[in-house]
C-alpha cells in the first residue's frame, strides 16, 4: 500500500469550529484566484511558450510554409484563400480570371483581379516599363510562360512589342479593356507576393499576432518567431542552379512586420546554342536582361509590392536601382552583382538588421 493511501487511512477528522470559516473562505478564494491565473495563462501564453502551428503545401507552381501562434490548424483556411489567388491570378488555371481576359472569352474581373492589376500599374509607372504584366507574349516567346517557346529573332520582337505595354490596357469599371486583343498578362512576378498577403490578412482577421508566410520564397513577417525573437529570413548566393537545390546563404537579415521577396537569374535560365538566357525579361526591349545584377531581393510594407520591385530591379540593372531606392524611403533592397572581373558583390540599403551565417 502506498504511503497515499497510508495517510489517509491515518487521517482522523477535527471537529468543525465557527472560526474555521474564514479560513475556509481564504482558501476557497485562494483556489478560484489561481485557477483563473491558470486559465489566463492557458490562452495567453507568454512568447517563449505559446503554440505555433506549422503548415505547408503546393500552389502557384511552388511550394508554401507557414509558421503561426494559435491553438487553431488554420491550413483549411490558408488553401481556400490560396485557391481563391489562383483562380483569379493562375494563366495555368483554365477557369481563372486572368485566363478568361488573355482568351479574349471574358473582361469582367474580380476584387483580387482588380487590387494586384492596379498595384502592377502604378509600379509599372513608377518605374518606368521595367515591371509590366502585359510581358506574357515575350515571356512565353522566350520559353518561361505558360505557352511553348518560339525560334525568336528581332522581327519577330518588334512585332510582340506592338502589343505590349502596360500604356495600352486599362480598367473601365470591373472590366479590362485592351488596344489589341492580341494582348497577354502574365502576373507570375505579383501573385506569389498577393498570395502572402492574402493569407497575412486572413490570420490578421482571425487575431493572429506572430507569423511567418512563404510561398516559393516570397515571404511576409509579422510579431516573433517560436523561440520569442525576430524573424530570421536567408538570402541564397548566386550560384548557378537550375534544379533548386543549393541552399548555401548569402547572408542572414533579422525582420518584423514587413515583407522580403527575391527575383534571380541564376536559378531560372535554359541555353540554346552555347548561349544562356535568362528569365527576367525587359518589356520595354523584349530581350532578356543582360547586365551585372544577379540577385534583388526588396523589402516592402507588403509582399507584392516588394514582389514586383524585386523584378523590377533585376530589369533596371544596379544603377538604375539603386536611384529608385533613393526616391522610395518604404523600400529596401538587398543586391547581388557581379564586379568587372566576375567576383560576386553585395550591395545593401543601410538600416537592414544583417546576422552572421553560422
Amino acid at each position: 500500500m502506498s504511503k497515499l493511501f497510508r495517510l489517509k487511512e491515518d487521517y482522523t477528522p477535527h471537529p468543525f469550529r465557527w472560526w474555521h470559516i474564514p479560513l475556509l473562505l481564504l482558501l476557497i478564494g485562494g483556489t478560484i484566484y489561481i485557477a483563473r491565473d491558470a486559465r489566463t495563462a492557458k490562452h495567453e501564453p507568454t512568447a517563449t511558450s505559446r503554440p505555433f502551428q506549422r503548415n505547408e503545401g503546393a500552389v502557384f507552381g511552388t511550394f508554401y510554409h507557414m509558421t503561426y501562434a494559435g491553438d487553431m490548424d488554420m491550413q483549411p483556411l490558408i488553401d481556400s484563400v490560396l485557391a481563391e489567388v489562383d483562380r483569379s491570378l493562375s494563366p495555368f488555371n483554365p477557369k481563372s480570371v486572368i485566363t478568361a481576359i488573355n482568351e479574349n472569352a471574358s473582361a469582367e474581373t474580380d476584387a483580387r483581379f482588380r487590387y494586384v492589376f492596379r498595384l502592377a500599374q502604378r509600379i509599372s509607372t513608377e518605374t518606368e516599363g521595367a515591371f509590366d504584366i502585359t510581358c506574357a507574349p515575350l515571356v512565353n516567346a522566350w520559353g518561361f510562360g505558360f505557352k511553348h517557346a518560339a525560334d525568336v529573332d528581332s522581327v519577330m520582337i518588334d512585332s510582340i512589342l506592338q502589343f505590349v505595354g502596360y500604356d495600352k490596357i486599362a480598367l473601365n469599371d470591373k472590366q479590362v479593356v485592351k488596344k489589341d486583343d492580341r494582348m497577354m498578362l502574365d502576373c507570375s512576378a505579383i501573385a506569389k507576393g498577393y498570395g502572402v498577403d492574402a493569407v497575412t490578412e486572413m490570420f490578421d482577421a482571425h487575431g493572429i499576432d506572430s507569423y511567418m508566410v512563404e510561398i516559393g520564397g516570397e515571404v511576409r513577417v509579422k510579431g516573433t518567431n517560436p523561440q520569442g525573437e525576430t524573424w530570421r529570413i536567408g538570402i541564397n548566393k548566386p550560384t548557378d542552379d537550375p534544379t533548386n537545390t543549393n541552399d548555401e546563404l548569402q547572408d542572414i537579415i533579422s525582420i518584423s512586420d514587413i515583407a522580403m521577396a527575391t527575383s534571380g537569374n541564376y536559378r531560372n535560365y535554359y541555353e540554346k546554342d552555347r548561349k544562356r538566357y535568362a528569365h527576367t525579361i525587359d518589356p520595354r526591349t523584349g530581350y532578356p536582361v543582360q547586365h551585372s545584377v544577379l540577385s534583388a531581393t526588396v523589402l516592402a510594407p507588403d509582399c507584392a509590392t516588394a514582389d514586383a520591385y524585386a523584378t523590377a530591379f533585376m530589369v533596371m540593372g544596379l544603377e538604375q536601382a539603386q536611384a529608385l531606392l533613393a526616391t522610395k524611403t518604404e523600400l529596401k533592397a538587398y543586391l547581388i552583382y557581379a564586379d568587372g572581373e566576375g567576383n560576386n558583390c553585395v550591395w545593401h540599403s543601410k538600416d537592414l538588421n544583417l546576422q552572421p551565417v553560422e
